[in-house]
């Protein structure tokens, strides 16, 4: 087999895998993405996708990390959680990765109830917070998902248009 056919087989293997992680967290989605994006610029010695492009989609990549803890504290500060309420829906997060995906959807959930429920604030004001980092959750994956789907445009648009 020809290299550059090889090196295309991993471009469209490693961008699949990395839109996989941008759901399931035991996969790094983003940095995929960008090695993807790389093996076919490698593909083509470069010619057409250069490194001023690879360094933005560096850059989109590195975004997408921040992303999802951004989202969740802002959610969760949204409807009034206290910082205690904010660093549980952290670490729940954190925890929720060694549980799969229900341990995803709901630790920060429960993470913010529960530094809520510390801060010696009522139950009524723990689910507000818990409400507010799942939505922040939700937000901060639609926003992974536009970054990801920017940096397969962005390669793509290079690619075509010679940009």
């Amino acid at each position: 087999m020809e290299p550059n056919f090889l090196l295309w087989l991993l471009a469209i293997v490693l961008v699949a895998v990395g839109l996989a992680g941008l759901i399931l967290p035991v996969i790094p989605g983003a940095p995929l993405l960008f090695l993807g994006a790389l093996a076919g610029a490698w593909a083509e010695n470069f010619e057409y996708v250069g490194l001023g492009t690879l360094a933005f989609l560096a850059l989109l990549a590195l975004l997408t990390f921040g992303v999802d803890w951004w989202a969740m504290m802002l959610g969760a500060k949204r409807f009034g959680a206290s910082k205690r309420a904010i660093i549980g829906a952290l670490l729940g997060s954190l925890a929720g990765v060694f549980l799969g995906f229900p341990g995803i959807l709901f630790g920060p959930f429960i993470g913010a109830v529960v530094g809520e429920l510390f801060a010696r604030r009522g139950l009524e004001a723990a689910a507000r917070a818990g409400v507010g980092a799942t939505i922040g959750l939700v937000l901060g994956a639609a926003l992974k998902l536009a970054l990801a789907f920017a940096m397969i445009g962005t390669f793509i648009f290079v690619r075509v248009f010679g940009f």
